[in-house]
């Protein structure tokens, strides 16, 4: 996915979960409207760089120009990772890379003939609602923007509205349709994802009991740009909860 128009800025401070104040590269401080609901801590810190959608001509209803989608995450010794935080990102690059037949499905071989956005199933509203032949499947996406050494997390706070999607999709998996969930870890150089235990314990214990009731887990990272944004190879998986600094990745 590309987004039409992009400008560079620094962040100043998040006002509220919606609305951020940033200073343009002509010196010039603005409101901006923040794309991720999430905390977000780790990455909106005052000084950083970050990367606003600019609606200037095609404002609409608006009531702000920029929206911010990106951030240039500072990492000591490692140098910047530049992060897509866009939360409606991650469904537009899984349904480009759906329709494209570069998102691989485990299970389904077949051509998807059918790519449904938004279907509801019992109390839930999935995602994607795919076919392929006989085959029957929902996808539910989640969008991942925290990372530490190299390992991407999720989620960064509770998740209600997460575990009950989980949860419908072990019903729909025991009822017969094939069921997937697929984490989009915005951003490039992850080795490893997993559940974020520290935040919510009941979330990474969900997902393993989804993993045996044969609801299919996949992570994969994107090409990110300050424009731009691709969803690119898998990412390994760890359900278990370990820690950052336990991990000692080969190299």
């Amino acid at each position: 996915m590309k987004y039409e128009k992009t400008v560079k800025a620094t962040f100043i401070e998040r006002e509220n979960r919606f609305i951020a104040r940033v200073r343009l590269q002509d010196g010039s401080e603005t409101k901006v409207h923040v794309k991720n609901t999430g905390r977000c801590r780790e990455l909106l810190v005052p000084g950083c760089t970050v990367f606003l959608e600019d609606f200037m001509g095609r404002m609409g209803t608006r009531k702000m120009q920029y929206s911010l989608i990106a951030v240039e995450k500072d990492r000591p010794g490692s140098g910047k990772l530049l992060i897509n935080m866009d939360s409606q990102a991650p469904n537009r690059v899984v349904q480009e890379a759906l329709e494209a037949g570069r998102l691989k499905l485990p299970g389904i071989s077949g051509h998807l003939t059918l790519i449904k956005p938004e279907k509801t199933y019992g109390k839930s509203r999935f995602d994607f609602y795919v076919e392929s032949g006989d085959e029957k499947a929902f996808i539910e996406v989640k969008g991942v923007t925290l990372e530490e050494a190299g390992f991407a997390r999720f989620p960064d706070a509770p998740t209600e509205r997460g575990l009950k999607h989980i949860n419908e999709l072990i019903e729909a998996a025991e009822n017969g349709y094939r069921a997937f969930i697929v984490f989009v870890i915005q951003m490039k150089e992850m080795h490893l994802f997993g559940p974020n235990y520290e935040t919510q314990p009941e979330f990474g214990e969900t997902l393993i009991k989804a993993e045996k009731a044969g609801v299919k887990i996949l992570a994969c990272d994107c090409k990110t740009g300050p424009d731009s944004l691709e969803l690119d190879e898998p990412v390994a998986i760890d359900l278990t909860n370990i820690e950052p600094e336990e991990i000692k990745w080969e190299h």
